[in-house]
């Protein structure tokens, strides 16, 4: 089922409202000398957190989406408009029928990418970027060459699983399912390893797409993953994380015993465009203001979009999206709200606003952490 209408999070004694916090609250810290422009002003933001979140919208918006048809391998190389009208709109879905909650899941990620990215200041395409997040933006786009696809990656919503795709498409790999570890470099053409004129001709005629996840459930799988398993991770995260945060920690924690709340307040205080891959928000990895993307797929229902996205591109019929191992315990709704419940509201609300763009932009509920709901 489509998520329930959004119930706003409730404030501790003492403190102000979530929705007043989000409209002080900045989206990143400024920094001296990155002179690039704000990413949203407070009124586009609240704009866009009500369009995403409104649950009457989600009732009024039920357009049908424009009919998907087949991407062709081969398109002309003068400006083909035919071809073009044949792409998915930005967003877009084929959906099958008796579907309405994912259609309108999709028809207001639709309509609220178009209207934030139609704002006026809004980068256009990776050149109106500065460049630290022009940079951040080509390294997670991925190129497939032979099947005239860009995949932009995000970390904790399945790119393991696409970069074997690719590795297949390829000819690197024999199939999906051998058995090795990932190598997230070799064998695999980025769009930041081309050059410019290279670049705006695969973003100009490519199918593109990425996949989303809700950013709390994947910021618990990172922290899950690695502050849990990756003794790197311990060590260059965790230990500073400790350090910071824990009193009497001493000068040289182990770093593998990161409480949750400890990660939320360290992202507190990053800069939204300086975190490591696996926690930044999916809007500065993505940019899809400045990338137009063709479908914007959703981790909660992974193996059907990959195989649809697989299918417009003309993959060969053996080639499908891996299915989950066995032994995988995904994050789970249920976790996530324990983990939010233990954490303090007001910590909850200098985090929120960090990721609201996802939030907004993809479609995503706010956390109902109320009292009530906590002890439910």
């Amino acid at each position: 089922m489509f998520p329930r209408p959004l119930t706003p999070l409730a404030a501790p004694n003492g403190a102000e409202p979530l929705g007043r916090a989000l409209r002080r609250a900045p989206l990143g810290r400024a920094r001296a000398g990155l002179g690039g422009p704000p990413l949203l002003l407070p009124s586009m933001l609240m704009f866009a957190v009500i369009v995403a979140s409104s649950g009457l919208l989600l009732m009024i918006e039920r357009g049908i989406l424009a009919e998907m048809k087949p991407l062709p391998l081969h398109p002309p190389n003068r400006e083909g408009a035919a071809w073009r009208r044949a792409l998915p709109r930005p967003g877009g879905l084929s959906l099958e029928a008796g579907d309405p909650d994912l259609q309108v899941r999709q028809d207001v990620r639709n309509r609220t990418l178009r209207a934030v990215c139609g704002q006026p200041g809004m980068p256009r395409d990776p050149w109106d970027l500065p460049v630290g997040q022009r940079r951040t933006l080509l390294r997670h786009i991925l190129v497939s060459d032979r099947y005239r696809f860009l995949y932009c990656y995000v970390p904790k919503v399945a790119c393991s699983n696409w970069k074997r795709v690719l590795k297949v498409l390829a000819g690197v790999l024999d199939n999906v399912d051998v058995r090795l570890k990932m190598d997230h470099r070799n064998d695999l053409v980025f769009l930041a390893d081309l050059r410019p004129e290279e670049i705006r001709y695969r973003l100009q005629h490519y199918f593109k797409f990425l996949f989303v996840r809700d950013p709390l459930e994947r910021l618990l799988s990172a922290y899950r993953n690695k502050f849990g398993e990756i003794r790197e991770y311990q060590q260059r995260y965790g230990a500073e994380i400790v350090r910071r945060y824990r009193a009497g920690a001493g000068p040289s924690p182990a770093g593998d015993d990161v409480t949750f709340p400890e990660f939320l307040r360290y992202l507190v205080d990053e800069d939204p465009e300086r975190m490591n891959e696996h926690w930044m928000p999916v809007y500065h990895l993505c940019q899809p203001c400045a990338v137009h993307y063709d479908f914007v797929g959703s981790y909660e229902r992974l193996e059907a979009d990959a195989n649809q996205v697989l299918e417009w591109v003309r993959a060969p019929p053996h080639v499908r999206f891996p299915a989950r191992q066995a032994w995988y315990r995904p994050a789970s709704p249920e976790s996530l709200h324990y983990h939010l419940c233990s954490a303090p509201r007001a910590l909850l609300q200098d985090v929120l606003p960090k990721y609201i763009l996802d939030f907004s932009l993809f479609a995503y509920p706010l956390p109902n952490v109320t009292r009530e709901a906590c002890h439910q």
